[in-house]
């Protein structure tokens, strides 16, 4: 590669092919920075990086799941970096939408390994490289859904508590090697992730969003949260004006979000 990217910041993004991860890409590569892009749409990582720039950024098809691939990849684009990684953005992430007894063994398995082992796993093998980084940082990306159970999406809000408990131990963990955590929490984004279907029906997020009258939030809005989170100090970043709202209701008001939540459809909230 032609480009020398050693001597600008370094940021490695899962699930960068679409969503949230390019807007983030999009938003680094904007402000000068080197960018990772990683995925396993092949052909969504060659679009993602004419959309940055080809100077600004290096593809790496990633299975999060796979914890041999991920150092694989992560020792492949510190070559690029010359060892620099200042930013690891956890990502990648899905969704099942639909009643818990609806999920196979298959749809829970999926969401448990792409949302929680992924995580981990990238958490894990990027910790050496963000060592040797001065004023490093781990952001992950949990959901709103990690505030309180959301019905309808069951298993992927305990995935999205486990990222934020994760995340909250990791920030003391790190502290002393120099690696900072932080934890986004955004509200739903306009995302693929909003067209997950449940099964044995046509319906999905997107329409059980619209259905309960619920704001949507476009995927710029968590690329400039992100963005805050990787300069920032603080441990919690909420996306949306309807997230924080969600903050304070559940810190405040448990009961009553149970009750809202009890008298309304799926997702409603």
């Amino acid at each position: 590669m032609s480009v020398d990217a050693g001597n600008r910041k370094a940021v490695f993004i899962t699930g960068a092919a679409s969503g949230i991860g390019l807007a983030a890409a999009k938003r680094f590569a904007a402000e000068g920075w080197f960018v990772g892009l990683s995925d396993i749409d092949t052909p969504g990582l060659k679009a993602a990086l004419a959309a940055i720039g080809p100077d600004n950024g290096s593809v790496h098809r990633l299975d999060v799941r796979d914890r041999s691939a991920w150092t694989a990849v992560l020792a492949d684009f510190a070559k690029v970096t010359k060892g620099r990684l200042d930013l690891l953005l956890n990502n990648a992430g899905i969704a099942r939408f639909g009643p818990f007894e609806s999920h196979d063994d298959a749809n829970i398995d999926l969401q448990l390994d792409i949302n929680i082992k992924g995580v981990i796993s990238g958490a894990r093998a990027a910790l050496p490289w963000l060592k040797a980084t001065p004023g490093s940082r781990l952001v992950n990306i949990s959901s709103c859904a990690g505030l309180y159970g959301s019905p309808g999406l069951a298993v992927y809000s305990a995935t999205k508590f486990a990222v934020r408990g994760l995340s909250e131990a990791l920030d003391v963990e790190f502290a002393p090697q120099g690696v900072s955590v932080a934890c986004v929490m955004p509200w739903f984004v306009e995302t693929p992730i909003l067209n997950a279907s449940q099964p044995g029906s046509n319906a999905n997020m997107s329409d059980a969003l619209k259905a309960g009258g619920l704001p949507v939030y476009p995927v710029e809005d968590a690329a400039e949260v992100i963005w805050r989170a990787a300069h920032g100090k603080d441990l919690h970043y909420f996306v949306g004006k309807r997230a924080k709202q969600m903050r304070f209701a559940t810190s405040h008001m448990p009961g009553a979000v149970r009750k809202q939540l009890r008298s309304r459809p799926p997702l409603a909230t």
